[in-house]
């Protein structure tokens, strides 16, 4: 008997179409040991849906590589709802905003190491590594990023404070702990690996959460670990243990600790021997000054900007070995075999992205030790090579809807799946001119004309252009002729990225216009028409495989049109509508064949941000909705008598919030007085809510 699979998948929607086949075929090459297997999945045929049963056949952790942080999000919120009782992470680089080291010495400029850290984003990534080490039904979604280094997952684990009831601990041993993990202390509300002090008891939010511990002393010993809501401070549960985990990845324990310290000074020695044999002074002391200032830092506190170019002597490894990432937190055997199943979606541009990381990485490390910024061990600080990578994720099957040659290539099975469950076929594809001529208006303003009829149907348009410009350009000229536009492209932050792709499906706007972006993953089925503007422009953004992606963005819509404007036909544009023909005449045989009419598909709109609201954001509407809710209660007693009963619900409601402005501002004001400027910032923005909603 099969043993019960420990992920529960939950849909109202069973395998149909041809997903039934690929999901057998897929699980079938598993089993037998095959090691690469390519899902050709059209796209809608729900490709996500087949990975999902895959998983639940299979019955081992998954790995899902994105090539963005925006398709990994979304993947990481259907994976979410697929699978409610399992932990579904997501993990993606934690900058918003990341300049890397580097010099250049044609110019003599060095830049510095600068960057935006997301903070929710770092503590979902510190989520994803706590799960890993900690449950067997895990699901990572991940960008790129996951084959760079990390920090060793042994270290990490052999660290992390467990608290007990009834454990013999005094509270400055356990603050002294604490400290030595990386928490922060702090007076104020409590973030993510920060602990705050009161009297006898202890109050920490672990750096994966939002929920605040409460741990109570009895002298020497732990009297109650109590989980704590942070927002409405109401009691979740009574714990009897907690463990709790760094806040850093880089952990290094103090004896291993002493020994890096004393090879970074071996290593520093004979740099500065080296250098000076050279005549390089200038370098010989810069290398000096700075590695002097780091061995204090990690000597002192355990940490230093940067320290993560010491990981390879930090973790005891050897030079050119690669670094630890997260593929080392996920299970392996006794013999060091994964014991996973890696999935790398949209291969054909998530592989490209994985092969050519380390070198742009190791020319940028060469220039820093040549020039006395960095030690050599500083190379090894880096992304994974791509053999290595593919030596440690065990089996893996490529997705794509139009995989390169070398998935073809390197899969033992290629298993295709072109039917869509709802019936939808291929688009229609129309061919008009880019050039105005006395008979024709011209790419632009033809497709302002179509958009406005798709429009009018209650549906959404898609434009695809050649550069950022004008693609704001013609977002700024769709607004001027009254139409709702909006623009996206690589420019915009990762969480605003998110939001505009959500409200475009709300309908808060008609029209995205687009370059790159617009091309994998995207799941919209409120589109019916796209426009490909300049289509006959061979190169990157106009080859087959952008062509066949673009055009799928419609394909989830019973009305969808594609629309390419080209002067002439070239190679790209012939070999796209002639694979898109192909699958549309599958499709339609099928259909025919099953008497299936084709159905637009009908999608919850969720927003994955929404998990990122603050914790201050949480207070004030979880204050507010209170407030509210007992002036509205206390006036419905009141306005059945008096004055009160004579006045409208919209005057009672304007009343409700002139009521409530009062008070909080009385209670700012006394609250600045007695110095509680945390408590008079929430009820500062809670003022300014008010305000907005009264205005509206």
């Amino acid at each position: 008997m099969a043993k019960e699979s420990i992920f529960k998948l939950k849909s109202n929607y069973k395998p149909d179409g041809d997903q039934p086949v690929a999901i057998s075929e897929l699980v079938k090459g598993i089993e037998k040991g095959l090691q690469k297997q390519t899902l050709l999945g059209a796209t809608g045929t729900g490709k996500t849906f087949t990975v999902a049963n895959v998983i639940q056949e299979i019955n081992k952790p998954a790995l899902i590589i994105a090539h963005n942080k925006t398709l990994a999000a979304q993947l990481a919120q259907e994976f979410r709802e697929f699978f409610p009782d399992a932990a579904v992470h997501y993990f993606v680089s934690y900058y918003d905003y990341y300049q890397p080291e580097a010099y250049m010495p044609a110019s003599d400029t060095y830049i510095e190491k600068d960057a935006q850290i997301n903070k929710e984003i770092d503590r979902l990534r510190h989520a994803t590594t706590q799960a890993l080490l900690t449950r067997k039904d895990v699901i990572i979604v991940a960008s790129v990023s996951c084959i760079y280094g990390l920090g060793s997952p042994k270290e990490y684990e052999s660290v992390n404070l467990k608290i007990e009831k009834g454990m013999k601990i005094e509270r400055n041993e356990l603050m002294k702990r604490l400290i030595e993990i990386h928490f922060t202390r702090t007076q104020a509300d409590l973030s993510p690996a920060q602990f705050r002090v009161i009297g006898n008891r202890v109050e920490l939010m672990p750096v994966s959460e939002t929920i605040m511990y409460q741990i109570n002393l009895k002298g020497d010993k732990v009297d109650s670990i109590i989980a704590i809501d942070a927002v409405s401070s109401t009691i979740i549960k009574d714990c009897e243990h907690l463990f709790v985990f760094p806040a850093k990845h880089f952990i290094t324990a103090d004896d291993k600790k002493e020994k890096a310290i004393k090879d970074i000074k071996k290593e520093l020695d004979a740099q500065l021997k080296f250098f000076e044999k050279e005549g390089k002074l200038l370098e010989a002391e810069r290398i000096k000054r700075r590695t002097n200032y780091d061995l204090a830092m990690i000597r002192e506190v355990g940490y230093c900007n940067g320290i993560e170019n010491y990981s390879r002597v930090l973790s005891g490894k050897k030079e050119g070995e690669p670094p630890e990432t997260l593929l080392s937190y996920f299970p392996h055997d006794k013999k060091g075999n994964p014991e996973f199943i890696t999935f790398i979606d949209e291969s054909h541009v998530t592989i490209p992205q994985l092969q050519g990381m380390y070198a742009g990485d190791a020319s940028r490390k060469k220039t820093l030790v040549d020039f006395g910024f960095r030690l050599p061990s500083a190379k090894d600080n880096r992304p994974l090579k791509y053999p290595e990578f593919a030596d440690r994720i065990g089996q893996v099957i490529y997705v794509s809807a139009t995989p390169s040659a070398y998935e073809k290539e390197e899969s033992s099975k290629i298993v295709e799946q072109i039917i869509r469950p709802t019936g939808l076929i291929d688009p229609e594809i129309l061919i008009k001119p880019v050039t105005p001529s006395s008979e024709y208006i011209g790419q632009v303003q033809d497709f302002i004309l179509e958009t406005e009829k798709t429009i009018k149907k209650g549906f959404r348009v898609l434009a695809t252009t050649l550069t950022k410009k004008m693609a704001e350009d013609l977002s700024v000229y769709l607004k001027d002729r009254g139409i709702k536009a909006e623009y996206l492209h690589s420019e915009i932050k990762t969480i605003e990225r998110i939001q505009i792709l959500t409200q475009f499906r709300k309908g808060d706007f008609d029209v995205l216009v687009g370059v790159n972006l617009l091309r994998e993953g995207l799941d919209l089925p409120e589109v019916a028409l796209i426009g490909i503007l300049d289509a006959d422009k061979e190169g990157f953004l106009r080859s087959e495989t952008s062509l066949i992606q673009t055009i799928g963005r419609a394909a989830r819509n019973s009305e969808g049109r594609v629309i390419l404007y080209a002067d002439k036909m070239t190679g790209s544009l012939e070999r796209a509508i002639g694979e898109t023909t192909r699958r549309r005449n599958i499709q339609l045989a099928y259909n025919k064949k099953h008497g299936i009419t084709p159905k637009t598909i009908l999608k919850k709109i969720n927003d994955i941000t929404e998990a990122f609201e603050s914790t201050h954001g949480k207070a004030v509407n979880a204050e507010l909705a209170l407030d509210i809710e007992l002036f509205k209660n206390t006036l419905s007693k009141e306005g059945k008598k008096g004055n009160l009963a004579k006045l409208s619900d919209e005057e009672r409601e304007g009343l409700v919030y002139d009521k409530i402005i009062k008070i909080k501002e009385k209670a700012m004001k006394d609250a600045v007085k007695a110095l509680d400027f945390e408590t008079a910032a929430i009820l500062r923005d809670e003022i300014g809510v008010l305000l907005d909603r009264k205005s509206k």
